[in-house]
C-alpha cells in the first residue's frame, strides 16, 4: 500500500486538507469541520495507508492534536514559523495551497516537531494568565484613576492597600465633590480586582505548595510560587532539552546572531520563547538582585556583571542561569544547596549564542 502524507490548514470553523502520496502527487483534497471526529473520519476514510498527518501550531492545535492521537492518527504538530519560510515561496496565498504545502512537508520530513502539552498543564498556563491579564487590567485602571485626579490638581500619593485608598480618596472627593460620582464606577472595578487577584493568588500558592516540583524549585532564592509553577507548566518535561543551558534559548533570553562573511554581529536577545516564562524568570532575577537579603554567590556574580555591564543586562543573565539552575534540580530532583551554591554558582554555566534548537512552544 502506498503511504499517503496528510497537511492540515486549521482555520476556527474549517480545516483544508490535502493527501499526497510519495512522489508528491496529489491524491485528494477537502474541506472538513475543524473537530477531532471529523477529522479523522474524513482522514480514515480517504487514506487507508495514511503515514503523517501534519498541522500547524495554533489556538486550536493542542485541541485538535490530542483529540487525533485520541483516535488513532498519528499527528504531529509543527511550528508555524518555520512553516511560514517554507509556505510563502509559493505564488498565490490561499488555504488550499497552504495545506498542499504541510503535505509535502510531512512528505519530505523537513520540519520540527513541537511539543504539545498535556490538559493539566494548559489548566496551570490557564490559571497563571488569568492572573497575569488580572494584575494588568488592576495596572491599568489605577493609573487611569490616577491620571483623572491629577486632571484637577488631585494626587492619590502612595496609597497602595484598599483601605488607605479608599481613605485618601474620600478626603479628596471633599475638594472636588462632583468628581465622586463619576470615579466611584472606576474604584469599585478596582476594588473588585483585587478581591480576584487575591483568590487567584491563594490558588497559586495551594497548587504550588502541593507540587513536588514546584515546592523543589521554590527552594531557589528569588523564586517564589507564580515563577515555579510558570517553570514546571512552561518545559513539562525536562528531559526535552538535552543540556540545562538549552532552557534559556526556548524562554528567548539568548543573543540573536547575524553572520554572513566578513560580518558577525550578535544582537539582544531573541525574545522568541514563551513569553511568560521569559517574564518570571526576569522577575525573579531581579527579585535576586533587589530583594534578596542573603548573601548568594549569584547574585554577587549579577551585582558585579551589572556594574560593567548594567542592570537590565545583569538582569537577563541571571534570568538565563536560575533557568539552568532550576532545570538541573528538578531533572536531579534534588533542592538548592545554599553552601554547595557557593562553590557552583560562581562557575559559568554553558551560555549558548545561538538559540538551541527548537524544542517546541504548544
Amino acid at each position: 500500500m502506498t503511504p499517503l502524507y496528510a497537511g492540515l490548514d486549521v482555520s476556527d470553523k474549517k480545516t483544508n486538507i490535502c493527501l499526497v502520496n510519495s512522489d508528491g502527487d496529489l491524491h485528494w483534497q477537502g474541506v472538513c469541520p475543524s473537530d477531532p471526529d471529523a477529522l479523522s473520519r474524513v482522514l480514515k476514510k480517504r487514506s487507508p495507508g495514511l503515514d503523517t498527518v501534519v498541522l500547524e501550531t495554533g489556538p486550536i492545535s493542542s485541541f485538535l492534536y490530542h483529540g487525533l492521537q485520541e483516535r488513532g492518527i498519528d499527528a504531529v504538530c509543527i511550528c508555524a514559523r518555520h512553516a511560514k519560510g517554507v509556505l510563502s515561496t509559493r505564488l498565490n496565498k490561499s488555504d488550499e495551497n497552504d495545506a498542499e504545502g504541510l503535505a509535502q512537508l510531512a512528505r519530505t520530513g523537513w520540519f520540527k516537531v513541537v511539543h504539545t502539552k498535556g490538559q493539566s498543564t494548559h489548566l496551570d498556563r490557564t490559571l497563571l494568565r488569568v492572573r497575569h491579564q488580572l494584575v494588568k487590567s488592576h495596572t491599568d485602571m489605577l493609573n487611569q484613576l490616577r491620571g483623572l485626579l491629577k486632571l484637577f490638581g488631585l494626587r492619590l500619593g502612595g496609597a497602595t492597600t484598599a483601605g488607605k485608598r479608599a481613605e485618601r480618596l474620600q478626603r479628596l472627593f471633599e475638594q472636588e465633590p462632583a468628581l465622586g460620582p463619576l470615579l466611584d464606577p472606576l474604584v469599585s472595578a478596582i476594588t473588585g480586582l483585587e478581591h480576584e487577584l487575591k483568590k487567584l493568588d491563594r490558588a497559586v500558592k495551594q497548587q504550588a505548595a502541593s507540587d513536588p516540583v514546584c515546592k523543589r524549585l521554590m527552594s531557589v532564592p528569588g523564586v517564589g510560587p507564580i515563577t515555579a509553577l510558570t517553570f514546571k507548566s512552561s518545559i513539562e518535561d525536562p528531559a526535552r532539552f538535552k543540556r540545562a543551558c538549552d532552557v534559556g534559548a526556548y524562554a528567548g533570553l539568548t543573543p540573536r546572531r547575524f553572520q554572513s562573511g566578513d560580518m558577525d554581529t550578535m544582537g539582544h536577545i531573541s525574545k522568541r520563547g514563551d513569553r511568560m516564562l521569559r517574564r518570571a524568570l526576569y522577575e525573579a532575577a531581579n527579585s535576586v538582585l533587589g530583594r534578596l537579603k542573603r548573601d548568594c554567590a549569584l547574585k554577587a556574580w549579577g551585582q558585579k556583571l551589572a556594574e560593567h555591564k548594567g542592570p537590565k543586562r545583569a538582569r537577563v543573565a541571571v534570568a538565563r542561569k536560575l533557568a539552568v539552575l532550576m532545570h538541573r534540580l528538578w531533572t536531579q530532583e534534588e533542592e538548592f544547596d545554599w553552601q554547595k551554591a557557593q562553590a557552583t554558582l560562581a562557575k559559568p554555566f554553558c551560555q549558548p549564542l545561538l538559540p538551541a534548537p527548537f524544542v517546541g512552544l504548544g
